[in-house]
């Protein structure tokens, strides 16, 4: 999915200047990387707000169109308000299209309710993860990555290395050599009460 965003750039900083840019309806912002200066700009607050709302925003390479002039960035972090409806900052970073970036990517959980463990043995599927750190050129970057649990048995597992990742993606390890991603957990029948037992975790 494409995304275009214009902005200005903006030579005022700290915070008296961010919130005179805010009380007009813009939000302070920063671009970094690509071997150039950080560069301050301002991004009009509405159109930003609706685009975070799209999950594919977040991993999508964004054309940013700074003063007209066009570059290739993602979002790096979004800063909100933490009782309005209202972004504080946002963070781009320049990107290029040779060069390996590291990005965290959501999970989309399919099959659940057809697996075993749901539709015969009336477990409750815990996701452990819900996003998965990556290394991949910015053309193979993935909306998300589908993880199949149509599968799963009771008291089983899916592991990282059970996902069929997209061509070009692998996997950024976090020192567990095999991290789980989802479990099926077997409820006794006294678990609604508070006095439930979960039954041990196998391997799928």
């Amino acid at each position: 999915m494409q995304f275009n965003l214009k902005a200005q750039r903006r030579d005022d900083q700290g915070t008296r200047a961010s919130r005179r840019l805010r009380r007009a309806g813009l939000v302070p912002a920063i671009v970094y990387g690509g071997n150039q200066p950080a560069q301050p700009i301002a991004l009009d607050h509405n159109e930003l707000y609706h685009l975070l709302d799209n999950e594919a925003f977040h991993t999508a390479v964004i054309t940013l169109e700074i003063d007209g002039t066009p570059t290739s960035v993602l979002l790096r972090d979004a800063q909100y308000h933490p009782f309005k409806p209202i972004v504080l900052h946002a963070d781009f970073q320049r990107v290029a299209a040779d060069e390996v970036i590291h990005i965290k990517v959501p999970l989309h959980f399919v099959g659940e309710a057809e697996s075993p463990a749901v539709k015969l043995h009336h477990c409750i599927v815990n996701h452990v993860l819900t996003e998965l750190d990556v290394r991949c050129l910015p053309k193979d970057i993935p909306e998300y990555i589908e993880v199949d649990l149509s599968q799963i048995e009771p008291g089983h597992s899916v592991h990282v290395s059970h996902i069929t990742l997209p061509a070009g993606v692998t996997v950024v390890s976090h020192g567990e050599e095999d991290p789980v991603v989802a479990t099926a957990v077997k409820v006794s029948s006294g678990e609604t009460s508070g006095e439930g037992e979960v039954e041990g975790e196998g391997e799928a």
